[in-house]
């Protein structure tokens, strides 16, 4: 750790002082130096001043990843505000919920026009913002912010279907990064930005070169394959990467993790790291460190990391130690120690912890309890409703949770906020979500009870509306009626225990495979998703695919036919006969240029397609 704590702009200027024309930022809108970096972020701090920006003053940031997006982030902070960033896959109506509960004094926005908003909020467009700040001098503005100043809220899933802003300081994003023990950060290090900015992995991803004079290539924001990403990585010479549990596992799979041996460091988190998985990387990738990260927002990004440098032989891959400046505590009811190898609650406690969870102060208390440990008057810890268990060594084992959240695809979700938006449908009379589990994979089942059953196209359409697409449950179930437990609760074990659902209520009608391509894709589909039988007219969302599924389809198409097929291209055309024709472009294109090698994949005998 920093011997000194500072505000986050303190760290990065003392930068772009020392290595003043080092590339800071490199992105699909071009690439700027740490001193370019340095005085467009004085610009625009300056005209955010002038638009009322000040010490712990909130701005909403509705952008996508790029160069301009850096110099905003690093802008607010330097004109004493927090950042808030928007994902623009939020419904309206949640994205509403969260600039009301938050009172930001402007939403910045790269849209070309807009979203029409209620309230007061004013919406500001990019060019027109950069326009007026390019008037602005180039001088750094006056110090407002310290490292107890709220450098940024991010917001989390709630169990009332209210998202709950969770306000991190300055100081928790220096324990992160900055003389990180568990992640030593140099001015040869190259990071890649490729998680939303709305997801608290960015903070690391962002951060951790900026404040250590390494070199940001932030990724283009339409979506990547699998290829992309790994080209993406070998072609910039990154030498740290973070991936969701999720995006690690279809990397490992896919045959590809070889690529990435330049790499220094890779981390994966999120979520429970398949053993599998990490022992088969850590034989894919000699010579590159691989870090289990584990943590929840409210201990900014990471609490404990696990450095694995050989093959995991436990059940469970470790969660390792906590990291510096963090200390954890495995209790029992009572906050008492558990004996090392008892299963107790997980608590975080140390410079990482964030504030608590803006205008809540009941839920604040709840979750951030007076630390019976602390030799600091006042010292507060984290209840992160994990269970835990400590070794000898004082590493931990993570044990699943305590409380219903679970974590899909690295995002954390209340099973209750679901439900909550569940049953704002008009005909449903009562929801239960559970978690499910096949492979590495886990997913959301919905289950309603309602007077009949309901088009789950109708149903997503809703849920759309108010949660965002993460959310959304793979499988829609209808029971004419919940079943409960003698206490008269949700019976959740008896739900989850419910057969696959099968086909349930989709928009299209069943209809089989015409062809060995058409075949060999809906069995994969089935596989993945677990629905059974695939019909070629099947949306792969509505089936319960998401990003990280159609990256590993991608993979496997690519592995088999020598066809790369653009991620935007499959959202665009979602059924198995569109993805089939789709492919049976590329091939005939192949053909056409003359490609040898690619054969004719329609012709294939279908046994051919699964050798």
């Amino acid at each position: 750790m920093s011997g000194t704590a500072a505000s986050v702009i303190k760290f990065f200027e003392q930068q772009a002082a020392n290595r003043p024309e080092a590339i800071a930022v490199r992105g699909s809108d071009g690439e700027l130096t740490y001193a370019e970096l340095d005085r467009r972020a004085n610009r625009l701090a300056h005209e955010l001043r002038a638009r009322g920006v000040d010490a712990e003053v909130p701005v909403a940031l509705l952008m996508r990843r790029s160069a301009d997006l850096i110099v905003t982030l690093a802008a607010v902070l330097k004109a004493g505000g927090v950042y808030l960033a928007l994902d623009h896959r939020l419904p309206s109506d949640r994205r509403a919920t969260i600039l009301l509960d938050a009172r930001p004094a402007l939403v910045v926005t790269d849209d070309d026009k807009p979203p029409t908003m209620d309230g007061d909020t004013p919406w500001c467009p990019l060019p027109e913002l950069s326009a007026c700040a390019a008037r602005r001098p180039a001088t750094r503005p006056e110090p407002r912010t310290s490292s107890e100043s709220t450098a940024y809220i991010a917001y989390t899933s709630g169990s009332a279907g209210r998202p709950k802003g969770v306000m991190v300081p300055h100081r928790a994003i220096e324990r992160l990064v900055v003389g990180a023990g568990c992640l030593p950060i140099g001015p040869d290090d190259v990071f890649l930005q490729l998680a939303p900015i709305a997801f608290d992995a960015s903070t690391l991803e962002i951060w951790g070169p900026l404040l250590n004079g390494g070199t940001l290539v932030v990724a283009p924001e339409h979506p990547l394959s699998l290829g992309t990403i790994v080209d993406l990585v070998r072609d910039e010479g990154v030498t740290i990467l973070w991936l969701t549990a999720g995006l690690f596992h279809h990397l490992v799979a896919s045959g590809l993790a070889t690529r990435l041996r330049g790499l220094r460091t890779l981390l994966a988190g999120g979520d429970v790291l398949s053993v599998a998985s990490v022992n088969d990387a850590l034989a894919d990738l000699t010579g590159t460190t691989l870090i289990n990260g584990y943590g929840p927002t409210e201990n900014t990004t990471f609490t404990c990391c696990a450095a694995l440098d050989e093959p995991v032989t436990a059940s469970r891959v470790p969660i390792g130690p906590a990291i510096g400046g963090t200390s954890v505590h495995v209790l029992d009811d009572a906050l008492g120690i558990v004996p090392d190898g008892q299963v107790g609650r997980i608590h975080a406690s140390g410079a990482g912890l964030a504030h608590g969870y803006l205008n809540d102060p009941a839920l604040t208390a709840q979750r951030f309890v007076a630390n019976p440990f602390s030799a600091v008057p006042g010292g507060r810890m984290y209840r992160t409703g994990d269970l835990g268990s400590r070794g000898e060594d004082g590493a931990l084992d993570f044990l699943g949770r305590e409380d219903r959240q679970v974590k899909i695809r690295g995002f954390r979700i209340e099973p209750g906020d679901v439900e909550h938006a569940l049953r704002a449908h008009p005909d449903v009379l009562d929801a239960a979500v559970v978690a499910t589990s096949s492979g590495d994979e886990r997913s959301l089942v919905g289950f309603y009870a309602a007077d009949e059953p309901l088009l789950s196209e109708d149903l997503r359409t809703h849920l759309g509306t108010l949660v965002p697409p993460y959310m959304i449950p793979a499988a829609l179930v209808w029971v004419d009626a919940l079943p409960l437990t003698v206490n008269g609760k949700v019976d959740r074990d008896a739900l989850t225990a419910y057969a696959p659902p099968g086909r349930g209520d989709l928009s299209s009608d069943h209809r089989d495979p015409g062809n060995p391509l058409e075949q060999w894709l809906a069995e994969m589909w089935g596989d993945l998703t677990q629905m059974s039988p695939v019909g070629v007219d099947d949306d792969f969302f509505e089936l319960g695919g998401h990003s990280l599924m159609a990256v590993r389809i991608i993979v496997e198409i690519s592995a088999r036919t020598g066809v790369e097929i653009d991620p935007q291209d499959f959202y665009a055309r979602p059924t198995i006969s569109e993805l089939a024709g789709l492919i049976s472009d590329g091939v005939h294109a192949q053909a056409a240029r003359g490609a040898r090698g690619a054969g004719d994949v329609d012709q294939r005998p279908s046994h051919d397609l699964h050798e």
